[in-house]
This record gives C-alpha cells, sequence and structure tokens, in this order.
C-alpha cells in the first residue's frame, strides 16, 4: 500500500522555525517530484514547494522564498521542508504529496498521493 506521512508541525512564534518531515511507504521519494502544499481555513490548496526527482529543480511560491528550503535524504527516503522566520500568514495544514511526474508543478491534479497533512501555527 502506497502511503505518505507528513509529521513536525507544531504551534510557533513569528520568527521561528519548523521543519516539516515527509516520508513514504510502498515506493521510493527519490523517483518521483515531491511537493509541499498548504491550505489554510477559507482559502484553496496552495502549492509552496516542490523539489524534482534529480534535485535538479526546486520551486517556491514567491511568498515563501528566502525562508523556507526543501531538500531530500534519498537514503532514509525523506523529504524536508524547513520553514524560517516563520509568519503569521503561514498558519495552515501542510500536506506533502507525491508527484505523478519527475518533474515539479503547481497543480494539485499532478499529484497523485498525499499525505493527512499537519497544522502549522504561527502566532504570538
Amino acid at each position: 500500500q502506497l502511503q505518505v506521512v507528513e509529521s513536525g508541525g507544531g504551534l510557533v512564534q513569528p520568527g521561528g522555525s519548523l521543519r516539516l518531515s515527509c516520508t513514504a511507504s510502498g515506493f521510493g521519494l527519490a523517483y518521483f517530484a515531491i511537493g509541499w502544499f498548504r491550505q489554510a481555513p477559507g482559502k484553496e490548496r496552495e502549492g509552496v514547494s516542490c523539489i524534482s526527482r534529480s534535485d535538479a529543480t526546486t520551486y517556491y511560491v514567491d511568498s515563501v522564498k528566502g525562508r523556507f528550503t526543501i531538500s531530500r535524504d534519498n537514503a532514509q527516503n525523506m523529504v524536508y521542508l524547513q520553514m524560517n522566520n516563520l509568519k503569521p500568514e503561514d498558519t495552515a495544514v501542510y500536506y506533502c504529496a507525491k508527484g505523478m511526474y519527475y518533474y515539479c508543478s503547481g497543480s494539485p491534479y499532478e499529484y497523485d498521493y498525499w499525505g493527512q497533512g499537519t497544522q502549522v501555527t504561527v502566532s504570538s
């Protein structure tokens, strides 16, 4: 059974940091593009970051550029999203998703396995 699982969310003050982790069972994350999405209450799901299969390409939505970093550890079958200088507007449920292809896409329709989500709350 193919499964994606996120972890690492929590409550943090503005300016703080969190590292989200994504792992999978049933397949290797290294063979696919992996994306991070987020959804805040009342808003559409938004693509936050993506890393292509070969790590040749990374993508960040403008609002997180310079603050978030996506990376892989293929030996551990993990993908990470390091989030620094967090802002209240980063508050959302964050999802890790397996891409259907080797390249990054901003469309959630090109991701076929999703984790259950992890809550990130940025508040003082």
